[in-house]
């Protein structure tokens, strides 16, 4: 109790403050040893990691927005490209029709001209089939009139045969 009766908080004595300063001290030191140096180098690390990851995030958007330039860039050539290969298109099409115009003109004069050498060659034929038939008529009819006529005249009838030997039909 005599231990007891003499404490004070509010008034510590000497003993209180020495003992109290060594083991606050002491904790200090084993603390800043064990724990705050860990603690220090862990923020430094992080601090580091921190600043690196930032550094690696700005690399990869550089990277990114090269990227997205050098995707543009081959949009770009791609749109060139396809609009010279739309534009060859066209005018392999365009050559093409007109080769087809040409040869189907080509073509149609070609059967025209045929046809028109076929219907000539008809007609002529026709009109030779009716010269001859007309002047197989003729004769036939002048025959049968001669012969009414002739019916017994040697020289009428040599003079008719020299006449038909003359005539050519045309």
């Amino acid at each position: 109790m005599f231990f007891l009766a003499d404490f004070n908080v509010i008034k510590p004595d000497f003993g209180l403050l020495f003992w109290t300063s060594i083991f606050f001290v002491l904790f200090w030191v084993l603390i800043g040893k064990f724990a705050f140096k860990p603690i220090v180098e862990s923020l430094k690390k992080r601090t580091a990691d921190i600043q690196d990851a930032l550094d690696e995030a700005k690399k990869a958007k550089e990277e990114m927005q090269a990227l997205n330039s050098k995707n543009e860039d081959l949009i770009k050539e791609a749109q060139e490209q396809r609009a010279l290969i739309m534009k060859e298109a066209k005018a392999a099409k365009d050559s093409m029709i007109n080769d087809a115009k040409v040869k189907a003109k080509e073509e149609a004069n070609r059967i025209v001209s045929s046809a028109k050498a076929e219907i000539e060659a008809q007609k002529k034929a026709a009109l030779l089939e009716v010269k001859n038939e007309v002047g197989q008529m003729a004769l036939g009819i002048a025959e049968k009139v001669i012969r009414k006529e002739l019916q017994g005249n040697a020289a009428q009838e040599s003079f008719v045969n020299k006449l038909v030997g003359e005539i050519k039909l045309n």
